[in-house]
């Protein structure tokens, strides 16, 4: 029997609570009930089963690049118009490595500087 991922662990000096809601607005799901601004730590649960997205204080800042990162893709959109209303909740451009052809993905990182890269979506 092999085990499953159950929580994806996001570090942040700032509020856990401010990150849970760009990463709320970035996937279309709610922050937990009882999450407040201030408190240590914040969650997304998935509706449907998969991982549980967890942000929590720490003390160090990021200082690299990340070693793993999330690879979203688009549903009902473009990646441009994704990468354009992900910008507008607060994601930062890192590197745009769309090749000629549409194939390729965009790097960007969340408010804290957690990377992550949106793919060519169903729409293009």
């Amino acid at each position: 029997m092999y085990p499953t991922i159950r929580t994806i662990t996001f570090d942040c000096t700032g509020d856990p609570y401010d990150l849970g809601l760009f990463w709320s607005g970035l996937l279309g799901r709610p922050l937990a009930d009882d999450d407040k601004p201030g408190d240590p730590e914040a969650v997304i649960e998935d509706p449907q089963g998969g991982p549980t997205l967890l942000f929590v204080r720490v003390p160090e800042g990021k200082e690299a690049k990340n070693r793993i990162h999330l690879d979203l893709k688009p549903h009902g959109r473009t990646r441009e118009d994704e990468v354009a209303r992900l910008q507008a909740l607060g994601a930062r451009l890192i590197a745009d490595r769309t090749r000629p052809d549409g194939s390729g993905w965009v790097v960007l990182a969340d408010p804290e500087g957690n990377e992550f890269c949106v793919e060519r979506g169903e729409l293009g």
